[in-house]
């Protein structure tokens, strides 16, 4: 029965989103009340769960993905973003264009979440293919497969570093094993997949593309805009490496250990992209601490959607759902990176939003990772993937492009659904693949 309490509570949830259009956090609470009551718990059990896993999460995560926001916010606004693809397309030159762009959308984003690299970035593929003469997809499917690569394995975009906290998984590692299982789906997604979009013509609404085009004097240097952008995954990734090279009561222990805390690292990461992207450039102090304001505010339905996520996940641990679920699964002749990757990805399918097919999947899954000793950065990685398979009508990402591209909904699924499919498949293969020398 409790098994079937979960699926009813999915089915539910699926309804309340994706058919009435309820707020996606209130529906997490009101499926997650009526899994409580389902499963013999008391009110105030039920009430103090929610809190318990409402303020748990949020805890974690706050910091992360509001400096996360921040940082974007600012790679954004100074031109760092437009200076980094015009850059690496020059260097690419024409024959090797898609690969430049595919890097510099990486690059782009690993600190902008995915709806606000995808606005940014839409103006400088529409003046990259009028100027090359190059057909449109061919230029654009290279960056997009690499920001949606981004948003679905790497911190610290809000679904990978939540699904992180949950499992208690190291971010720093999380982000490093992303990147090495990144490279071929953007690859596979991106350069190698646009060579098949050349037939597509699309006839983009010029008016659209209102995202400021900078000049060559306002945007910063290559250098700068490289350092900021990266600084998080130089952070997160290099100083864990030189904690572990000394002993603990070392003072240079302590300094890594405290710049490698992910906390730390994005607030390192946005206090350098205050002074060098702000400051530095003749901003005043008021206008940066507003653009961070507005930053936060456009992540704040995404912590909501988190925070819901993680009050039903209580429940299902409080309720003994988990275990239940735990024990049932536990005889389940399949890898537990397989079965995440498809629970995540059946929700997508029906949910349409990758946080929530991820959030979700995360609490029926969770008693695998530490009754079958899966490493848990491998697992947000394969949950990364499946809530990222198929983007069909009930996904905001595959309306975006198909109406900034001008594309109809037969065109947008052989492009853009296609292009996300990959995207998943390829990181559970390579999940699969790190998962058997790690």
């Amino acid at each position: 029965m409790l098994l079937l309490y979960v699926l009813l509570g999915i089915f539910v949830l699926i309804l309340l989103v994706a058919y009435f259009h309820l707020d996606t956090f209130i529906s997490f609470v009101i499926v997650s009340i009526g899994l409580g009551l389902a499963c013999g718990m008391k009110v105030t059990a039920i009430s103090q769960s929610l809190e318990k896993g409402i303020g748990g999460t949020l805890g974690s995560l706050v910091i992360i993905i509001g400096f996360g926001s921040m940082l974007g916010k600012l790679v954004a606004e100074s031109g760092a973003a437009q200076r980094i693809t015009t850059t690496l397309m020059n260097i690419f030159g024409l024959k090797y264009l898609p690969w430049g762009l595919a890097l510099a959308g990486f690059i782009i984003g690993l600190p902008l979440f995915y709806n606000a690299g995808f606005v940014i970035v839409i103006p400088l593929i529409f003046t990259i293919a009028a100027s090359t003469r190059l057909p449109m997809l061919y230029v654009a499917v290279p960056m997009l497969s690499a920001l949606s690569v981004a948003h679905g394995y790497l911190p610290p975009h809000p679904s990978p570093t939540a699904i992180a906290a949950q499992f208690n998984a190291n971010v720093g590692q999380t982000l490093f094993y992303g990147i090495i299982v990144a490279i071929p789906a953007i690859i596979l997604a991106g350069p190698v997949f646009a060579k098949t979009l050349k037939k597509y013509d699309p006839k983009p609404d010029t008016s659209l593309f209102n995202t400021k085009q900078f000049t060559e004097a306002e945007m910063p240097s290559l250098g700068i805009s490289l350092f900021v952008a990266l600084l998080p995954l130089i952070l997160l990734t290099l100083m864990p490496w030189l904690k572990s090279q000394f002993t603990e009561p070392s003072p240079l222990y302590t300094f890594f250990a405290f710049l490698g805390d992910p906390s730390i690292s994005m607030l390192v990461s946005v206090l350098v992209a205050i002074y060098f992207l702000g400051i530095q450039r003749g901003r005043t102090t008021k206008s940066v601490m507003k653009s961070l304001e507005e930053a936060f505010k456009s992540v704040s339905i995404i912590l909501l959607i988190v925070a819901g996520a993680g009050g039903f996940k209580q429940i299902l641990t409080d309720g003994g759902v988990s275990k239940y679920i735990g024990e049932l699964l536990a005889g389940v002749d399949i890898s537990p990176l397989i079965l995440g990757w498809a629970i995540a990805g059946v929700i997508r399918i029906c949910v349409g939003s990758a946080t929530v097919a991820g959030l979700t999947a995360v609490g029926i899954i969770a008693p695998l990772v530490q009754s079958q000793g899966v490493k848990p950065e491998l697992m947000v990685l394969a949950i990364g993937s499946g809530s990222l398979i198929c983007s069909h009508l009930n996904d905001g990402g595959f309306w975006l492009f198909k109406e900034y591209f001008n594309l109809s909904i037969k065109e947008t699924l052989q492009t853009w659904t296609v292009m996300e499919t990959i995207v998943s498949i390829v990181g559970l293969a390579g999940v699969l693949i790190l998962d058997q020398f790690v």
